[in-house]
């Protein structure tokens, strides 16, 4: 579970709906409480100068005169925490409000399509910096444990099983408790979750209630602690609730057919395909799951979409039976009729051949991103010659020379070898690459190859290749990276034939 925490949501909502103030001045909220007007929240540069949430708005104008005030909002701040939960669908199927200022995404089963836990923590942060909101996110096993670290660490990830340790040493009101009660147990001299989790049990509930021992073991990950997840109205969606429990295989298999043609029956209607599916499963135990694939183009054959989970949903524990099931359209385009069968019009050709089917597989298979083609980029730098782009996409205007002599094969990156010749600037008569010698016999070059300072790269320095054959029948690419006399050495940089 990813728990995102937005400390400064209600300033950076503003501050994108308006344009400014700049990052720069400080910009606080302000709640009326009566006739009193204090702080709701305070920007980072408003913190920076001493002014926090509570602190009466007469006493922060006096000590910066310059400060910016605006009215709070809530309901304003909510409905936009809404919206963004749903751009956060882009990272899981299960993504749920924590209001006032933070949002829960499930992960489990979809971490590796970012391709590991760090890189999609990674990701989501830097598009929320770059979104102008400031955010902290952890990823615990637990929401409770995600929650505290957020809020009270800074974020970060916590290890399978580590959930005790991560909020032992955390002050108790991470534990998402009234202020009433933390004020409390503090005057009890109760400041750490540490301190409260060594208590004996009854008596803590006795004092405390039964909220402060549930909320204990929610953040230690003993109690287990739904979210409802967030599905926008509009939203193509099927569901399957069972009497009884189901667990195996095939009669999952079968409820993701029946639940695909439930779908496009719907896409039908609304003149859309599908280009995402997310398949949530909730288990008897309340604890849940998601699968999540996509297509190369928009289709709505439900029998194509179902074959997409078969080998996915292997990888689903169903622990004592699956109750229900749901399956998401999270991303639709409008789908465009195609003629794909016409009588009497011969066809076969490599134009007619829809791939798309067979990329969709392969990316279920082995992940999107091993699923591309390679495209030509115009420039003489060998290895930006080409470029990967999706496994559909359309031809590109760019070629590559058909009378250019390039390698079938490259290395990357290019490999030292020992070079001999019999004059400085002339090709190599001996090279010893990968501690085998090699007797060059033929030599063909050089071609130089100068940077391209219109790429951003003035400092490299201008490469001379030469094409060489050996005594063994090896046919190489090699080249210089500078002349002898500056200490330039030879590469190996690909193969012929």
């Amino acid at each position: 579970m990813v728990s995102v925490y937005l400390p400064t949501w209600p300033t950076d909502r503003f501050r994108r709906q308006h344009g400014g103030p700049p990052p720069s001045e400080p910009l606080v909220t302000a709640l009326s409480a009566g006739s009193a007007r204090r702080i709701g929240t305070a920007c980072a540069a408003a913190q920076a100068l001493g002014l926090n949430s509570g602190l009466p708005i007469a006493q922060a104008q006096a000590r910066i005169p310059n400060l910016h005030i605006i009215e709070a909002a809530p309901e304003g701040d909510e409905a936009a925490l809404g919206r963004l939960a749903q751009w956060a669908i882009a990272y899981s199927p299960i993504v749920a409000v924590d209001p006032p200022d933070g949002i829960w995404i499930d992960i489990a089963g979809v971490a590796h399509l970012f391709g590991s836990e760090e890189k999609l923590l990674e990701h989501l942060l830097i598009r929320f910096t770059r979104q102008g909101i400031t955010a902290k996110a952890a990823i615990a096993d637990a929401p409770g444990t995600a929650w505290a670290v957020a809020r009270f660490r800074g974020g970060g990830i916590i290890p399978v099983g580590r959930s005790v340790e991560a909020v032992a040493t955390l002050p108790v009101a991470s534990l998402r408790l009234p202020r009433h009660t933390v004020a409390t147990m503090h005057k009890l001299g109760v400041e750490r979750v540490g301190q409260l989790a060594a208590m004996p049990r009854a008596p803590m509930v006795r004092r405390f209630g039964n909220d402060v021992a549930l909320r204990l073991d929610q953040a230690m990950g003993h109690a287990f602690e739904p979210i409802n997840p967030l599905i926008p109205e509009e939203t193509a969606i099927a569901t399957r609730a069972f009497a009884e429990p189901i667990s195996r295989l095939e009669y999952l298999q079968k409820v993701v057919r029946d639940l695909a043609e439930d779908l496009c029956r719907q896409l039908v209607k609304r003149g859309q395909g599908v280009r995402r599916l997310d398949l949530i499963l909730r288990r008897v135990d309340e604890k849940g799951a998601s699968l999540r694939v996509g297509t190369a183009k928009a289709t709505r054959e439900h029998a194509h979409l179902a074959k997409l989970f078969d080998e996915r949903l292997q990888t689903i524990d169903p622990g004592f039976g699956i109750e229900e099931m749901v399956l998401v359209a999270s991303k639709v385009e409008p789908f465009v009729q195609t003629q794909t069968e016409a009588r009497g019009i011969e066809s076969g050709s490599a134009a007619d051949v829809d791939l798309s089917r067979l990329v969709d597989r392969l990316s279920a298979k082995v992940g999107s991103a091993r699923v591309y083609r390679l495209a030509p980029v115009q420039t003489l730098i060998p290895e930006r010659m080409a470029k990967r782009i999706l496994a559909l996409a359309p031809p590109t205007e760019a070629t590559w020379p058909e009378t250019l002599p390039r390698p079938t094969r490259l290395l990357d990156p290019p490999e030292p070898v020992v070079s001999t010749a019999l004059l400085p600037d002339h090709p190599p008569v001996q090279i010893i690459w990968r501690k085998i010698r090699h007797k060059v016999v033929r030599a063909d070059g050089p071609e130089r190859i100068a940077p391209e300072w219109w790429a951003g790269d003035p400092d490299r320095p201008s490469r001379d290749y030469y094409r060489i054959e050996t005594d063994q029948g090896g046919r190489f690419w090699v080249f210089r990276d500078a002349p002898t006399a500056e200490g330039g050495r030879w590469w190996m940089h690909g193969f012929f034939g």
